[in-house]
């Protein structure tokens, strides 16, 4: 792997990694990235607010903070966003204080944000680090210097119960690219082996305390509550927590 530049910018990675294979790529991106190779807005996370009703009619108010935009390398002026693993993303998320999101949660980001794209699919070399370097320029096209929680631009890496339900093991659940019709492209999907990444799928940080009725909660005790876990997931179990 060609030597790493310290600090390094978003096209600089994708330059460096252009030959490499998934998991020199994603091994360069965990270094990068822990080492503070990102742009200063993906530092300020954006709340979210989510509400349900009790059995005995009470609202129940939850607020959690998430990433504006997907896991990017670089520096304010050259960056890029960079599809992961989800080995890797846990890493830095463990780094960081995050976890990953459910698909409800995923669901509320779009709803809330204030950039919404239409997803643009690619269909060669899906794979390939060339192509997710181009589907980020295609995006900073459609994006247009606005600014703010985006979404409808990737396919999220979620956490979800189907991880421990599917009879195959090593697997990476995605969701989302919504239309702007608020539906998915991307139903909850487990069909592919953990190690595998493409162009459209990217990685959001949500902090991992979230505040209830104004009290912080750990994201983990919220979701082994029958009741409060119906604030950031709508599947029956929501019992798995990280990859």
């Amino acid at each position: 792997m060609p030597a790493l530049q310290n600090p390094i910018t978003g096209s600089a990675f994708y330059m460096q990694c252009a030959s490499c294979n998934w998991h020199q790529r994603d091994s360069l991106a965990v270094k990068v990235l822990l080492e503070g190779n990102m742009p200063s807005f993906l530092k300020w996370f954006v709340p979210v607010h989510a509400t349900i009703t009790s059995a005995e009619g009470k609202n129940i108010n939850a607020v959690y903070y998430v990433s504006p935009d997907y896991l990017s390398i670089g520096n304010d002026a050259d960056w890029a966003r960079v599809p992961l693993t989800p080995m890797a993303a846990q890493k830095i998320a463990d780094t960081l204080h995050c976890f990953l999101p459910t698909r409800k949660m995923v669901n509320e980001i779009y709803k809330a944000a204030a950039v919404k794209l239409a997803p643009v699919p690619m269909y060669a070399f899906r794979d390939s680090t060339v192509t997710m370097w181009q589907h980020h320029l295609i995006i900073e096209g459609q994006r247009k210097g606005k600014k703010g929680l985006i979404a409808g631009i990737k396919k999220d890496v979620v956490i979800s119960e189907k991880i421990v339900k599917d009879n195959k093991p090593n697997r990476v659940a995605i969701y989302g690219w919504h239309l702007f019709n608020g539906n998915p492209i991307q139903p909850l999907y487990t069909g592919h082996v953990n190690w595998y990444v493409d162009y459209s799928h990217g990685i959001r940080l949500v902090y991992h305390k979230i505040k209830v009725n104004g009290k912080w909660m750990d994201y983990k005790t919220l979701l082994q509550d029958k009741t409060l876990r119906k604030l950031i997931c709508d599947e029956a179990d929501c019992n798995f927590y990280r990859y």
